[in-house]
């Protein structure tokens, strides 16, 4: 697993030990806090093992922490936003404003920066080859008045402070979610452990699948944003703005510039769902033996004016308003920004956020081959839409259908003690009151339908806020980190239940809990009614089902190859703690267009790629005669 969302980088269960901080022994706490740090480039770690400060002063790694500490807490996680626009003097815009002249007006302006189409009663003379003088009579004149406007809502899940993926790399002029992207996917090959040309090279080309995207786009001014912008701005549109706006953007960028993969690609969206969507494609090919390697992933970068202005306008955000109400308050300060998400409590709406999250999956037999790592398992992901709606935002009967046979599948595999004993939900919990009542509504039927009693609730949005199409990603690579850790971490910000919150079978705490898994539920229900909820199966489950299938032996081998993998995977993450970033990214590099090929009716060759393409294919359908 790799990314990068509010709590810091995936790898490592670097960002799941930022939300479990103050549970963790003080050796974890240390690592947790110094990897931050260097993230955010207060401090170095050099080759030596040594460690620098932002100036470059040599300091022991404990005089760093405790010097940096404080910085960290309050830069990581939700919090104020941090882009200068939403603050004094506030966010740039324009005002319609008709003009009444009592006399004309006369000024001078630039040949080009004059329109193209004057209204006629203008009258323009030209002073010199460049500047003109432009005399409007009197009388009404529309014009657009530039502006401030203060920001209402001024709360976001935000990357750490001073971490810039685009700056790790040679981007140009790249989306903020494509540039999220190249490190999430780099930073999964690094956790691999693995090296991604010898394991390509052991695969056909068309044996690898990349299903990645986001719920809404590039909407950033490098990506469609900009473009729709364009116009209206005076600025002007560029060549890769539309191209690079695409929700599948993602894939493209992967397969292009991360991978060189010529497999299966593709992006499914489901508004905050988007992430199980595209896990479920990965998961189906694997088990049909389409493919034997899926990079699963999403990046979404929406704390931008336009984006937290279209779901404020909604009613979705936490507003400063409604936060102000919320606690009777005259002013915000940033530790009330800090608490603006608050799942499953009184709330007032969700806090928007960015992330960008990638897991590489394989199928079993080729996972003990190559000795990988085995975080955990996926069997499954279900998928359900609500039927008959009167709103389109509003939730609906979807999730029940997804979450019951979650629970089935797992009583199924696991038995009844392992479903009423060793799971937990890792919900939606987006902060809205609706959603409160609502998700709480379906956790709640399904543990009666399954005699569970008090099923442990998780709502990692409280830390990292809503990241839009990535949430199951933050949700999922959490969840990996409760089952490296044995620990849940609480719901931060819940001092109490709310009202009407269905939680006589729920177990909702707002302090970290130890608890050993063997499995867990990733809820996401998004906008148009895309539910989802996906089984997460724990490493040492998924052994026990590896030995029940291969054989102890077999699973024995494997234990003995995975240990170079962790090697490697360990110095990967050493370096990643010392703030030494090198994202994989291959532009231009092994570029074929088509007469590099060797095409025959059984295979295609492809320079650069150990296996040739088989050209062989399933026909269930049946043969005509000739």
């Amino acid at each position: 697993m790799g990314g990068v969302n509010p709590a810091g980088r995936t790898s490592g269960h670097q960002a799941f030990r930022r939300t479990v901080l103050d549970a963790l022994p003080v050796e974890d706490q240390t690592r947790a806090l110094l990897g931050l740090a260097a993230m955010m480039r207060l401090a170095s770690g050099q080759e030596d093992g040594c460690w620098q400060d932002a100036e470059g002063h040599p300091l022991d790694p404990a005089t760093i922490v405790e010097q940096t500490r404080q910085q960290v807490l309050d830069h990581t996680l939700i919090r104020r936003i941090e882009d200068p626009r939403f603050n004094a003097p506030g966010l740039p815009a324009n005002r319609r404003a008709s003009l009444e002249l009592d006399a004309p007006l006369t000024f001078r302006v630039r040949r080009r920066q004059l329109p193209l189409d004057l209204p006629e009663a203008w009258q323009v003379r030209e002073l010199d080859g460049k500047l003109l003088e432009v005399t409007v009579p009197a009388g009404e004149m529309n014009v657009m008045l530039p502006e401030h406007r203060p920001a209402q809502v001024r709360a976001a899940g935000q990357l750490p402070s001073g971490f810039e993926p685009s700056q790790l790399y040679r981007s140009v002029h790249h989306p903020r979610g494509l540039s999220m992207a190249i490190f999430a996917a780099s930073d999964c090959l690094g956790d691999s452990g693995l090296d991604w040309s010898s394991l390509s090279d052991r695969l056909d080309p068309d044996e690898v699948a990349v299903y990645a995207g986001n719920s809404i786009g590039q909407l950033d001014d490098e990506g469609w944003g900009g473009l729709l912008k364009s116009f209206a701005s005076g600025k002007r549109a560029t060549s890769k703005q539309m191209p690079l706006g695409y929700g599948q953007m993602p894939a493209d960028f992967l397969n292009a510039y991360v991978l060189g993969s010529v497999g299966s690609t593709g992006a499914a969206m489901g508004a905050c769902a988007s992430f199980l969507y595209n896990l479920r494609l990965g998961v189906e090919d694997i088990r049909s033996g389409r493919c034997r390697v899926a990079i699963v992933g999403t990046a979404d970068a929406p704390v931008t004016p336009e984006i937290i202005e279209g779901f404020r306008t909604m009613g979705a955000l936490a507003d400063d308003d409604s936060l102000r109400a919320l606690d009777a308050l005259e002013l915000l300060t940033d530790a009330d920004y800090q608490k603006s998400c608050r799942p499953f409590a009184r709330n007032c709406g969700f806090t928007i956020a960015e992330s960008s999250q990638f897991v590489m999956l394989m199928d079993d037999t080729l996972a003990m081959e190559v000795g990988a790592e085995v975080l955990g398992s996926v069997p499954e992901v279900f998928v359900n839409a609500d039927g008959w709606k009167r709103s389109i935002s509003a939730p609906g009967i979807g999730n029940y259908i997804t979450l019951g046979k979650a629970a089935s599948l797992v009583r199924e595999m696991l038995g009844e003690q392992a479903l009423r004993q060793r799971t937990f939900i890792h919900a939606h919990g987006t902060s809205t009151p609706k959603n409160r009542e609502t998700e709480s509504h379906v956790l709640d039927q399904v543990a009666q339908a399954y005699g569970i009693d008090s099923w442990p609730v998780v709502a990692v949005k409280s830390y990292v806020g809503h990241s839009q199409g990535s949430a199951a990603g933050d949700q999922l690579t959490s969840a990996l980190g409760s089952f490296a850790h044995d620990l849940l971490p609480g719901i931060a910000n819940l001092d109490a239940v709310a009202d009407d919150v269905h939680a006589e079978r729920l177990g909702l705490s707002r302090e970290t809990r130890a608890f050993k898994a063997d499995a867990a539920f990733l809820n996401a229900k998004g906008f148009g009614g895309n539910n989802a909820t996906g089984v997460l199966l724990s490493p040492d489950v998924t052994e026990r089902l590896l030995v029940q299938r291969h054989g102890e032996a077999a699973v024995a081998a494997w234990r003995v190859r995975r240990e170079a993998t962790r090697e490697t995977a360990a110095a990967y993450r050493q370096q990643a703690d010392q703030g030494r970033f090198t994202p994989r990214y291959r532009f231009g590099e092994g570029v074929l267009e088509g007469p590099e090929l060797s095409i025959s009716d059984a295979e295609i060759q492809i320079p650069g790629y150990a296996r040739p393409v088989s050209l062989a294919v399933d026909n269930p359908f049946g043969k005509l005669e000739e």
